[in-house]
């Protein structure tokens, strides 16, 4: 970085706030008391993020007479769910090449039935009143370089080809910088319909108080910290307690799985935003922008980048951090490095905005799987579901997870729990130091791509034909 842009960037930070911009609302309720002593119930949620509010709320909806209780570690909605750039997708395969890639059979139907869950979930945040900025006005993947311009229109055409291309639009450099103009941009593909913006922690919120409307008995600042067989049902362990249930279903993602065997799938990665003050008329005229999408570049190595609902820029992405040993930390919620370089990706990107200052900084965990989607079973016999591993597609696929967990519960044969994707499981991730090695060479061999063509190595190929990968 010059010397001049690094001095324009580490201004731009100097009254950043190190923290999630989402959380900081005064509207934020108030944490519900931590459970003591003993409870039973017929279904235990653990974790109160998006997978396991979806999953009470969606029990209570299919069965209200069902006694269901959920408890959370810390506050709700206080990790990923409230802390992401606020994509919700339809996607339930981490777009439509990686869907192609590994499940070229059932994609059609995997498409629909993401189109169908984001329409649930824009129908349950009327129904529940869940005011959480909900804009369903698409994304744009950009091109930066020209080989995306010819990745992107490969992508449109094959989409075409599926059928699936109805709600897709190619855009050239002239057509693209009419929407958003940045002097980086070459080219887009707008998908119109798939992709709603919202503000994650307020629907975080939002599903928190329709789960109570309904009866879900909450419980925060509330561990669960071994799970066990019980006569016939489970029992979960607490800081001052336990639980009794006849089911469970674990929503913890990115934190050790209650199901020891299953910590080997996923792997914390950290990503890390940066949000803008509010834009003034005069700014936000310099770019366009009229249209409100969400903007994701389509590097390895990507940016995302949204409009909030007082036209603030999140700007966030581009590094993906894996701690040695998978430990997820507080600590690592900082990370300077990365703030400056983000700010620095910005004024290249939007150079008329000059002199804009952030006003938080702020990073998380992300639980990646190695197929970049999430992946479903049970434990237990059968009394124990989990869904995770949505490598950064929780905002919305957590709703079909928690759809799929329910049915497994139930054990019942859907159209959801008959899918291949439902079905298998991906492959687990090798232990250290073998698995930090591993992401380190296939970050550098990425980084190495997006400056090379788009082209891959090697070492990239052989984890394509492995079903291996790591995203940023």
């Amino acid at each position: 970085m010059a010397p001049v842009a690094m001095r324009t960037a580490a201004r731009s930070l100097s009254d950043a706030q190190p923290v999630p911009f989402w959380l900081e609302d005064p509207g934020k309720p108030g944490a519900l008391p931590a459970l003591t002593g003993s409870e039973t119930c017929d279904l235990l949620v653990v974790g109160g993020g998006y997978s396991g509010l979806w999953t009470a709320l969606i029990a209570k909806e299919r069965d209200p007479g069902r006694d269901v209780v959920l408890i959370e570690g810390r506050e709700v909605g206080w990790a990923a769910s409230g802390r992401n750039g606020g994509f919700c997708a339809a996607s339930l395969t981490h777009g439509l090449g990686n869907g192609l890639a590994r499940w070229p059979g059932e994609l059609a139907t995997l498409e629909r039935l993401g189109e169908a869950n984001l329409d649930a979930i824009e129908q349950a945040v009327e129904a529940y009143g869940i005011d959480c900025a909900f804009e369903r006005t698409g994304e744009i993947d950009v091109a930066t370089e020209p080989h995306q311009v010819q990745e992107l229109a490969e992508m449109y055409a094959e989409a075409d080809k599926l059928g699936l291309a109805g709600g897709l639009e190619l855009l050239d450099r002239d057509r693209m910088r009419a929407e958003v103009d940045s002097p980086t941009f070459l080219g887009g593909l707008w998908d119109r319909r798939g992709v709603a913006l919202v503000d994650p922690a307020k629907l975080a919120w939002g599903l928190k108080a329709a789960c109570l409307s309904l009866g879900v008995r909450i419980f925060e600042n509330t561990r669960g910290l071994d799970l066990v067989r019980a006569g016939s049902g489970m029992a979960v362990r607490t800081d001052y307690g336990r639980v009794l249930a006849r089911q469970v279903a674990l929503g913890t993602n990115v934190f050790p799985s209650l199901v020891k065997r299953l910590r080997h799938y996923t792997v914390p990665v950290y990503d890390y935003a940066l949000m803008t003050e509010p834009l003034s008329e005069e700014q936000l005229a310099s770019i366009g922008w009229r249209g409100r999408q969400g903007l994701g570049d389509s590097a390895n190595q990507f940016h995302y980048f949204r409009l909030s609902a007082d036209n603030r820029i999140l700007w966030g992405g581009y590094d993906a951090i894996y701690p040695f040993g998978g430990r997820v930390s507080a600590e690592r919620d900082q990370r300077p490095e990365t703030s400056l370089k983000l700010a620095e990706h910005f004024f290249t990107c939007f150079p008329q905005l000059e002199g804009v200052r952030f006003s938080h900084a702020w990073g998380g965990a992300i639980d990646t799987c190695s197929r970049f989607s999430a992946f479903f079973g049970t434990a237990h016999g059968g009394r124990v579901a989990y869904a995770q591993g949505y490598t950064g597609l929780g905002v919305g696929a957590t709703r079909f997870g928690a759809d799929v967990m329910l049915d497994l519960l139930a054990g019942e044969a859907t159209e959801r729990t008959e899918l291949e994707m439902v079905r298998s499981k991906p492959l687990p991730f090798p232990p250290e130091p073998i698995a930090w090695a591993g992401i380190g060479l296939t970050k550098w061999s990425l980084a190495r791509a997006d400056a090379n063509g788009g082209r891959r190595n090697l070492w990239l190929k052989t984890m394509d034909k492995l079903g291996l990968g790591f995203d940023s």
